[in-house]
């Protein structure tokens, strides 16, 4: 079983969406985490709405560092927040591929609330497509560079 890691600063939005939509549909592929280098410490309440709306599990979602995940060893790194990409990961990481999947934040508050309502739908749905093309893989015996190549061409679709 793989093991994916989403990385977003404050682990509110993004990487918490990410978790959430990979989680539920992949259980038998991929064990799914998420964290931030500055966590807010609590999930944003419209990232708990939409997901609830678009009917994923949100139980056990909660903001934490990724200093908490010392014991969880990712075979890939997904930063999907633009400030994380530019930072430095943990030492724990090793290994760990590290691939960065851009997406806008729709919890902005420079979005009025129909724009927010557009920009969470427009989010979940990217993720939705990428959660699907990952599941079409079977990673077994791949080599590091196809790995990069294949989560490169998923964090594409949008």
């Amino acid at each position: 079983m793989m093991n994916i890691l989403f990385i977003c600063t404050h682990n509110r939005c993004r990487s918490i969406l990410a978790q959430a939509i990979t989680r539920q549909i992949s259980k038998e592929k991929v064990n799914v985490q998420s964290a931030g280098s500055a966590p807010a410490r609590r999930v944003h309440k419209l990232t708990l709405e939409h997901l609830h709306r678009h009917g994923y599990e949100t139980k056990d979602l909660h903001s934490k560092s990724w200093d908490d995940l010392g014991d969880f060893e990712p075979d890939v790194c997904i930063t999907v927040c633009d400030n994380a990409a530019q930072e430095a990961c943990p030492v724990w990481l090793g290994d760990a591929l590290k691939i960065h999947w851009g997406l806008s934040d729709p919890s902005s508050d420079n979005l009025a609330e129909e724009q927010r309502q557009t920009a969470f739908d427009t989010v979940i749905d990217i993720l939705e497509k990428r959660r699907n093309r990952l599941c079409q893989y079977d990673f077994k015996g791949m080599n590091d560079e196809k790995l990069k190549n294949i989560f490169k061409e998923i964090g594409e679709i949008t």
